[in-house]
C-alpha cells in the first residue's frame, strides 16, 4: 500500500510525475479516474482547504467520499482508540485522508490500516500533501524548481508545512532557504540537521527586510495558537512577523507571496491587491494536485 505519511514517502521522480499530472488536470480538466473509488476524510482538527480540496478532488474525478464529520460525535468521544477507529473505517473505504493533532498519529494509523493512509497533517510533525501543493505552485510561478531563493517567515517551530517543505527542497539544485522567525519560533533542530546533512543552503534571520530583494518566493504562516500551552506567550509572539505591502518595495517584480492559510495578522487584507499575492491561487491548486496524488496512491498514475 502507498501510505503517504511524510515527505520521504515520495521520491523526486514520483513528485515530478504527480506535478506533471496535476498540470495536465488543471489545463485540460478532470477525468473519471476515481470512478470506482471510495475515500474517507477523517479530521480530528479543523480544516477548510485541505479537507474540502481532497473531497473535491475525489468528486471531480468521479469518485465518492464519506466524511467522519465532527469527531466529537464519533466513538472517540466514548474512548475509542485511534487504532480501533482506523481498523473499522479501513474496512469501509479504499483510502483514508486523516488529520490529527498528535505527531506520529498518521504512522500509528498506517500500522493498522487495510487501505492507504494519507497524512493531512499530524500535529506539528508533517504535512506532505501541502508540500506537493507548494512545489506545484512554485513551479507554476517560476517555471522551475531549481535555482531560486525562498523565504519561510513566521512560525517555523510548529509549522508542519515548513518542516516538510524545508526537507524536500534539498532534492533540488541551488535552492537558498531563508528561515525567518523570532528565536522562540525557530526551526526544530532535527529539521535543521536534516537539511544541512542533505546539502541545503540555509540562512537563519529574525527579519526579512534586508534580503527581500533576493527572494523569488516568500511564504508566510500564522503563529499557531493551538500549539501553545501558554496563552501569554502566544499573544506576545503572534504579531512578530507581519508582511505589509510597503515591505515589498524593493522586491523583484516576479516575487510571489504564498501561504498555507488560514491567516490572522501576518497577512493583512491590504496584501491581497498587490501583484505579489498568490495564496488564493495556491489554495485552488490543491484540487488538481490532490487528484493527481490520489491517482498515484491508487496505482493509476
Amino acid at each position: 500500500m502507498k501510505h503517504i505519511i511524510t515527505i520521504n514517502d515520495y521520491t523526486k521522480e514520483i513528485v515530478g510525475k504527480i506535478l506533471t499530472r496535476a498540470a495536465q488536470l488543471k489545463k485540460n480538466g478532470f477525468e473519471p479516474t476515481l470512478q470506482n473509488k471510495l475515500a474517507a476524510t477523517l479530521f480530528y482538527e479543523p480544516s477548510t482547504r485541505t479537507r474540502l480540496s481532497f473531497e473535491t478532488a475525489v468528486l471531480r474525478a468521479h469518485g465518492r467520499v464519506i466524511s467522519a464529520g465532527d469527531t466529537h460525535l464519533m466513538s472517540v468521544a466514548k474512548g475509542e482508540t485511534l487504532e480501533d477507529t482506523i481498523r473499522v473505517i479501513s474496512g469501509y473505504v479504499d483510502a483514508i485522508v486523516m488529520r490529527h493533532p498528535e505527531a506520529g498519529s498518521a504512522a500509528r494509523a498506517a500500522a493498522v490500516s487495510r487501505v492507504p493512509i494519507i497524512n493531512a497533517g499530524d500535529g506539528a510533525h508533517a504535512h506532505p500533501t501541502q508540500t506537493l501543493l507548494d512545489l506545484f505552485t512554485i513551479q507554476e510561478v517560476l517555471s522551475r524548481l531549481d535555482h531560486f531563493s525562498i523565504a519561510m517567515v513566521g512560525d517555523l517551530k510548529y509549522s508542519r508545512v515548513y518542516h516538510s517543505l524545508a526537507q524536500v527542497l534539498t532534492w533540488y539544485t541551488d535552492v537558498k532557504q531563508y528561515w525567518i522567525s523570532p528565536a522562540q519560533l525557530s526551526m526544530p533542530d532535527d529539521i535543521r540537521t536534516y537539511v544541512r546533512e542533505h546539502g541545503g543552503n540555509i540562512v537563519e534571520l529574525n527579519d526579512y527586510h534586508d534580503i527581500i530583494s533576493d527572494v523569488d518566493v516568500l511564504i508566510m504562516t500564522r503563529v499557531q495558537q493551538e500549539r501553545f500551552t501558554d496563552r501569554t506567550e502566544y499573544e506576545r509572539l503572534k504579531g512578530a512577523c507581519i508582511l505589509q505591502p510597503q515591505d515589498l518595495k524593493n522586491a523583484k517584480s516576479t516575487l510571489k507571496v504564498l501561504s498555507p492559510l488560514p491567516r490572522t495578522v501576518e497577512l493583512p487584507i491590504s496584501m491581497d491587491e498587490t501583484p505579489h499575492a498568490y495564496y488564493f491561487q495556491q489554495a485552488a491548486n490543491g484540487v488538481p494536485v490532490r487528484t493527481a496524488l490520489l491517482e498515484y496512491v491508487f496505482d493509476l498514475l
